[in-house]
C-alpha cells in the first residue's frame, strides 16, 4: 500500500457501559507510513478505543476498517513465567505461520534482548519482559501496529531504541500508533491526538506536556 494511503480507518465509535458514556464519536485515519500517538490520562477511554481497534471488544455503533496485517503490544502482556524467551517465539510462530524466526531474531538485537533467548520470563525484569512483548507484537511483520504504552519500563538506551525502530517501521511503510497518557517525545510523531472523556481531536505536537519516561536500571 502507498504511503499517505489510510490503512485504518476509524468512523464515529461510539462506546458505552451502561449508562456511562466512554468513547463520544471518535474518527481517524492512520494513513500508510505514518507515526501517530493519541496522549490522553488514564479513564480518558485509551484502553477500551485499543481493544475495539483490534476487535476484542464490540463497539455500540460506527465502523472500524483495517485494510492491513495487524499488530498488537498491549499494556498488560501475554506472557508466561515457566516458558524462556525461545519457546515464546516458537509459539508464535507457529500461531502467525511463519517459516523462520529470522525477523525475531533481528528484533531481538535490535532492542538488545538476544542474550536473554534461553531465560525464563520469570527470571527477567519488567523492562526486558517488555522488549520479547514488542518483539512478538513485531514478529510477523504487520503493516498496522498498535501499541499500548510500549516503553514502560525501559531504560533510556532501550527508550531510544524504541523510538529508531518505530520510525524505521514508518519509513518501511508500516503504520504505527502509540498510545500513552503522555507523549513524551510528541516531536517523533507525524501526528498527534488526544483522548479526553470520550472526545477525540488532534492536537498540535508541541502543545502537549512532556515528561521523562520512568526507566530502570542495567537488564532493562
Amino acid at each position: 500500500m502507498r504511503s499517505g494511503e489510510p490503512v485504518l480507518r476509524v468512523r464515529d465509535v461510539h462506546k458505552s457501559y451502561r449508562r456511562r458514556s466512554v468513547l463520544e464519536g471518535v474518527s481517524f485515519d492512520l494513513p500508510a507510513g505514518q507515526l501517530a500517538g493519541i496522549v490522553g490520562e488514564n479513564g480518558a477511554g485509551k484502553s477500551t478505543l485499543l481493544r475495539i481497534l483490534v476487535g476484542d471488544l464490540p463497539l455500540d455503533s460506527g465502523s472500524v476498517d483495517c485494510r492491513g496485517v495487524l499488530g498488537h503490544c498491549p499494556q498488560e502482556t501475554v506472557l508466561h513465567d515457566a516458558f524462556t524467551v525461545e519457546q515464546h517465539l516458537r509459539f508464535f510462530q507457529s500461531a502467525y505461520g511463519l517459516d523462520s524466526l529470522e525477523r525475531a531474531y533481528e528484533l531481538l538485537e535490535i532492542l538488545h534482548c538476544t542474550e536473554y533467548r534461553h531465560a525464563r520470563l520469570g527470571t527477567l525484569s519488567g523492562g526486558t519482559r517488555q522488549k520479547l512483548n514488542l518483539t512478538l507484537a513485531l514478529m510477523h511483520d504487520p503493516q498496522v501496529l498498535l501499541l499500548d504504552e510500549p516503553y514502560q519500563g525501559f531504560d533510556w538506551d532501550t527508550y531510544l531504541r524504541f523510538w529508531d525502530l518505530a520510525a524505521d517501521l514508518r519509513d518501511r511503510g508500516c503504520s504505527v500508533l502509540v498510545v500513552s497518557h503522555l507523549a513524551y517525545d510528541a516531536s517523533r510523531l507525524d501526528r498527534l491526538y488526544r483522548l479526553h472523556d470520550g472526545v477525540l481531536t488532534e492536537t498540535e505536537r508541541l502543545s502537549v506536556t512532556m515528561g521523562t519516561p520512568v526507566v530502570n536500571g542495567a537488564g532493562s
